[in-house]
């Protein structure tokens, strides 16, 4: 399969088949990706709560820097940082983690805490 069939094949899954996805591959490279342009891009809830939207790599994130995020570029963020500093500051702000949002849908919304537990579950896989 060609990296654009891989990528297309990835932005169709069900929700939770992209988390697992975002799981793997941050514990596997050791980083998250976000999007930034003097500042991080941001979304919304449906109820208005504020997200923080990350992605499993530059080119999965790259596809949805557009409408309200065009112009921002992919950064990465190490998954220590990720999960020491961001995730725990997020958590106090009230900003919820959205996982791999695609072109044209909504990220995956999981709660703070468990999003870190399965994240530490798989790194824990490559100890």
């Amino acid at each position: 399969m060609s990296e654009p069939q891989r990528i297309m094949s990835l932005l169709s899954q069900p929700g939770p088949i992209r988390y697992e996805h975002f799981i793997k591959r941050a514990a596997d490279t050791q980083h998250v990706w976000g999007l930034f342009s003097d500042g991080w891009a941001l979304a919304r809830r449906d109820d208005g709560a504020q997200v923080f939207p990350v992605w499993p790599s530059p080119e999965l994130a790259a596809l949805c820097a557009s409408g309200d995020w065009a112009g921002y570029q992919p950064r990465d963020i190490p998954i220590a940082d990720f999960l020491d500093e961001l995730l725990p500051q997020l958590k106090k702000d009230g900003v919820y983690p959205g996982i791999f949002y695609t072109p044209t849908g909504q990220g995956v919304l999981p709660e703070h805490q468990q999003l870190t537990d399965d994240l530490h579950a798989e790194l824990a896989k490559y100890e």
